[in-house]
């Protein structure tokens, strides 16, 4: 792999970024106006407010993180369409470092994200109490996250044939992981299928982590991300390579 071709496509998608309104609305101000509009409609009185309930603010990165999902399967789809990929194929530039310039942008946005919402949610009360360690691990659990969104995203470009399919198609993923897997309450049968996302371990962690917990069940849950997000990662390069390319 070419590290100077990797970073020059990593620009190219940041450009890219820059330059399309919906897709930055999406990545970087959605999360943002999200965690100010639930920060100000709940307060500490509906029990479910950022200052109130630290897995709120764990939560709500989650989901910001969540939403790569439709931005890089819009992102493939509309290299698709517009005849990017064929002709990428001409060049010198192979696919892993094509796909690896998206993983990287796409996890560095997913910092931001974070930073953002992160921000916005101490605005509001949030008042985490962890230590050095505790974040350091944060931001692994952030990374790894983020990856799982990318593959995710991969899948979701596979099937989709252009981006507004992309869109539609990518909430199959997006809202489970909304619902079962981040603040919102559980019941029996709900949580059978939140254990299964990875938003919920990624938020079990983070609240944890933003207590300055850091036990065995938070190692439990940064595994299994970091777990399913290899396998959907794979998965989604090979899917895409098979049958996105066209």
């Amino acid at each position: 792999m070419n590290g100077q071709i990797l970073m020059t496509l990593v620009k190219m998608q940041f450009k890219k970024l820059i330059r399309t309104p919906a897709n930055l609305f999406l990545s970087i101000l959605f999360p943002v106006v999200l965690t100010a509009i639930f920060g100000l409609s709940f307060t500490p009185d509906t029990g479910m407010s950022i200052s109130a309930d630290p897995k709120v603010a764990s939560g709500l990165i989650s989901y910001a993180i969540i939403f790569l999902i439709m931005t890089v399967a819009m992102s493939f789809a509309e290299d698709r369409e517009q005849g990017l990929l064929k002709r990428i194929n001409t060049t010198p530039t192979t696919s892993t470092e094509f796909m690896g310039s998206h993983i990287i942008s796409n996890m560095m946005i997913a910092l931001v994200q974070v930073a953002l919402v992160f921000g916005i949610a101490l605005l509001f009360g949030f008042n985490p109490t962890g230590n050095a360690g505790s974040y350091i691990l944060s931001i692994i659990t952030i990374a790894l996250f983020s990856l799982s969104s990318v593959g995710l995203g991969l899948i979701t470009a596979t099937i989709a044939k252009n981006p507004g399919a992309a869109t539609g198609i990518s909430f199959l993923f997006i809202m489970p992981q909304m619902f079962f897997g981040t603040f919102i309450p559980l019941n029996t049968t709900t949580e059978v299928i939140a254990v299964a996302l990875p938003s919920f371990h990624a938020t079990e962690a983070l609240t944890s982590l933003f207590a300055g917990v850091i036990n065995a069940s938070v190692f439990i849950n940064i595994a299994y991300i970091a777990g399913f997000s290899i396998v959907v990662v794979i998965l989604g390069i090979l899917l895409f390579k098979k049958y996105g390319n066209a």
